[in-house]
């Protein structure tokens, strides 16, 4: 199972399992080119999966205290399954859009998911936009707080689902960033602003929580 970095194929050589807890498999997927740490939610006789990636620093959480594991949680019972990765080397794009489809390619071959959901979270935004263009298996793509660098794919989404959620009292990034994006991209598109909502979107947590779930689940399932 491999992909391709212009000259170079990544290649997935080996799933390592490191532990689980709580119906969480915490897996190491071991690359050509390094380690992709991951936390797989696996959901009954599930056909979709989302893949959740951080911004520019990685990690697995999320913005909004934890939303990424607080919502795989959640999604498993409408039988949707997620990934959490962790990306190589947090905040080079291309290398992050490579995991990201490193992710894609092992939900597809070694778990069977037929759908896959994107959503990053301000860099990740770019690295979900960029990746969903590039991948077939992608269905639908959600950018939290997005940056514009690394958006030039957005109208190459199309005809996948693009959904750009952003706070308008983001301090990192103003809510101008999504509404250009929103502009650049093709239908089908949707934009939704939190109005007081900081870049982390803290303040708008259950409402983003309902937004991004309901639209998940009507999208993947």
């Amino acid at each position: 199972m491999s992909t391709r970095n212009k000259e170079k194929t990544i290649v997935l050589e080996e799933v390592r399992r490191e532990g689980t807890e709580e119906q969480v498999e915490r897996l190491a997927l071991e690359t050509n080119v390094g380690t992709i740490r991951v936390r797989y939610h696996p959901a009954p006789d599930s056909a979709a999966a989302v893949i959740w990636v951080g911004g520019a620093g990685g990690g697995l959480d999320g913005p909004a205290g934890g939303m990424y594991p607080r919502l795989s949680g959640q999604l498993t019972s409408w039988s949707i399954a997620s990934l959490r990765l962790d990306y190589r080397f947090p905040n080079d794009l291309e290398n992050c859009v490579i995991d990201t489809l490193v992710g894609v390619q092992f939900l597809r071959h070694l778990k069977g998911h037929e759908r896959m959901g994107l959503v990053g979270h301000s860099f990740g935004g770019a690295v979900v936009i960029s990746a969903g263009a590039l991948s077939e298996e992608v269905a639908a793509v959600v950018a939290l707080s997005s940056q514009t660098h690394g958006t030039d794919l957005a109208a190459e989404l199309s005809p996948k689902p693009l959904l750009l959620l952003h706070g308008t009292a983001d301090e990192i990034l103003p809510d101008a960033c999504s509404r250009q994006i929103y502009g650049r991209a093709r239908e089908p598109k949707e934009i939704r602003l939190y109005e007081g909502c900081r870049h982390g979107l803290d303040e708008c947590r259950q409402q983003i929580d309902r937004d991004l779930t309901d639209w998940l689940v009507e999208r993947l399932q």
